[in-house]
Order: C-alpha cells, then structure tokens, then sequence
C-alpha cells in the first residue's frame, strides 16, 4: 500500500517539524522522529548529537528511549516510527531490538551523504544486515527543508 494516506503524511510533517526545530536550536543534525502506538504520538525527538556530546543521540534512539519510558516497557511492539531520513545502521538495530512494526522516513541516505554524514557508507559497509523491517519513503518538502536549514546553518557543528 502506497503512503500517501493524509495521517502518514501528517505524521512525518510533524517528524520535519521536530527536526527543523532541532537545527534551529542548535542540538543537532537535520533529524527528526515520532514513535505513533494506537494513532497516537507517545514520543517526539530530534538529534542531540551536539547538545549532548553523544554520538548515540539520533532522533530515532531518542525516540526509542522516550517510547519506551512513556510505555513503561522495552519494547516497541504494535509502534510505528517516522523520520525525517532514512536510518542509519545503528538506528536500524536500535529499531530492531525495539521491534518496532515499521518505519516510514522522508530523506534517503544519500541525501544525508550530500550533507557530510557518513551514513550512506556505513550502511554500504553493513549491507548483508538486510532489514526484515518494511521500510516505505514518502517525500516529505519540510523534512527537505529542514536539511536545507542545517545546509545554510552558519554555526553548524559538522559531526
């Protein structure tokens, strides 16, 4: 099924928004993400890279962890995530170990590429790690906008 459905698409807004709010302030890359358990969003987070001096600070591990201290468990089960691009490796086997159902996101890794991330080639490094996750992009422009804004960021911390 196609992800054009107007709540996938609000969600993922929503994700962008994180993410554009993220870059404005200063903590971290272009990333944004929601965890949604019964149409609901039980966790919001952006990337804290920087803010937090922790390269583990990915919007979707941020996420993860909120999700599952909101929920009172380890797990992601019967969850949804979205984010801004596609995960990288280590967000991958957090989603995986998470068990979330599936993940919609907006950018490729390529595009995270273009911006200077590494994760097109980490993710090339670990390709026989096939997802067993349904992964579906639905291109989002405020998620664009939001890489715009760290693009143009002139006080950028590159990481």
């Amino acid at each position: 099924m196609a992800a054009d459905c107007d709540r996938d698409r609000a969600f993922m807004e929503q994700a962008a928004r994180v993410a554009q709010e993220g870059v404005q302030s200063g903590r971290g890359g272009p990333f944004g993400a929601l965890i949604i358990h019964q149409e609901k969003v039980v966790a919001a987070a952006c990337n804290r890279v920087i803010e937090k001096s922790d390269p583990t600070a990915h919007a979707e591990i941020e996420a993860i962890r909120e999700a599952c201290r909101k929920l009172g468990r380890f797990h992601l089960k019967g969850c949804v995530l979205y984010t801004t691009c596609e995960p990288c490796p280590m967000c991958q086997a957090a989603i995986h170990w998470a068990r979330l159902e599936k993940v919609y996101y907006s950018r490729t890794r390529a595009d995270a590429e273009a911006l200077g991330f590494a994760d097109a080639r980490i993710a090339e490094n670990m390709q026989a790690a096939a997802s067993a996750i349904e992964m579906e992009r639905i291109d989002c422009a405020a998620a664009q906008e939001a890489f715009e804004l760290w693009r143009n960021r002139e006080n950028r911390v590159d990481y």
